[in-house]
């Protein structure tokens, strides 16, 4: 098969891979049908990841069909549409008991396209198969059923419930990449009084009034009016920069929480003496993908408007200009980036 393979910081290869097979009885192995590049890939290729080996597969998130399981999966068959979960879980550890599967302490969590191969390639064997793939129904669009792999459970998990997102809040997203688009789009459910998007780049500012922020302006004014004012009832920091972390514990307001849902690959500082008074709950979290179904279900029903998160198409052997694109995100204006099977 032809995959994308990590060879250590900067370099990586469209190119054949061996085709995966069944190696546990939970496994299956499916064809995958639509992919996407992820702000972790790029971590990975800067070296901010290195428990990421050499010769690894890149890719978390996937929908396709399910060609072969192994003997003690028993909720599949080949034929079947799934998405696979960016998150594998074995189902019988106690943090899968709880729903916490990116915890899970059974060899599941955030393994693919990380500890072992990923979905950036035309097949994946999927691992835990039974809890860590969710049945696309017929009417649901590939881009649409891929977000639902990772991207809005996380701005939904991590982002607007550990957030705690209420009608009437004011919520300020800093980073508008596709997590932070998605964290609009999801925060709207709760109907707050505004939403207010923050970053650099013109580009990714005009994405954000355009998946539904109130607001979208540069740093400088806008955090400074809400530090001086009263402040924002929940900032998510999305950028995954310590600046940006700095600016979310500016704009929060005494008695507001700080969701930390961006990748960091670096420290970043926090000023508890500006804080310790102001009685600010910081979350952070990995995501759990236990909200796809609920998700999915609002999809269906065309309550969560996903189209605008996509900006970018490919077909799977143009990965390397896929890659090019995300990662260039605030001059080509990419958010989400879907590849498709030819």
């Amino acid at each position: 098969m032809r995959a994308l393979v990590y060879h250590g910081p900067a370099q990586s290869s469209w190119g054949t891979a061996p085709d995966p097979v069944i190696e546990e009885a939970t496994d299956a192995v499916v064809r995958v049908e639509a992919t996407t590049v992820c702000g972790s890939d790029l971590h990975i290729l800067r070296g901010d990841l290195p428990e990421v080996k050499p010769g690894t597969i890149l890719g978390h998130e996937a929908v396709g069909e399910v060609v072969e399981v192994g003997g003690e999966v028993h909720h599949l068959r080949p034929g079947d549409q799934v998405i696979v979960s960016s998150v594998s879980a074995c189902g019988n550890c106690q943090a899968c008991r709880d729903a916490m599967y990116g915890q899970c302490g059974g060899g599941g969590g955030w393994i693919l396209g990380s500890l072992i191969n990923g979905t950036q390639a035309e097949f994946v064997r999927v691992p835990f198969a039974d809890h860590s793939t969710t049945r696309r129904p017929s009417g649901l669009s590939l881009d649409g059923a891929v977000l639902l792999a990772e991207l809005l459970p996380t701005a939904y998990e991590v982002g607007v419930r550990n957030g705690h997102v209420r009608p009437g809040d004011t919520v300020v997203v800093v980073g508008a990449g596709p997590v932070g688009l998605a964290t609009v789009v999801v925060a709207r459910l709760y109907s707050p009084r505004r939403i207010i998007v923050v970053d650099l780049s013109g580009a990714r500012l005009e994405n954000g009034i355009r998946v539904g922020a109130d607001i979208a302006d540069s740093p400088g004014k806008m955090i400074a009016d809400l530090s001086e004012g009263p402040g924002a009832d929940v900032v998510v920091e999305a950028s995954g920069d310590p600046e940006g972390f700095v600016l979310c514990t500016r704009a929060v307001r005494t008695g507001g929480h700080i969701a930390s849902i961006g990748t960091h690959g670096k420290p970043a500082t926090l000023h508890l003496e500006s804080l310790w008074r102001k009685n600010v709950t910081i979350s952070t979290g990995m995501v759990d993908t236990s909200s796809t179904p609920w998700l999915l279900e609002l999809m269906r029903s065309g309550r969560l408007p996903v189209t605008p998160l996509i900006t970018h198409t490919f077909p799977l052997d143009r990965m390397t200009d896929a890659y090019d694109a995300f990662a260039h995100g605030t001059t080509t204006g990419a958010a989400k980036v879907v590849l498709h099977r030819l």
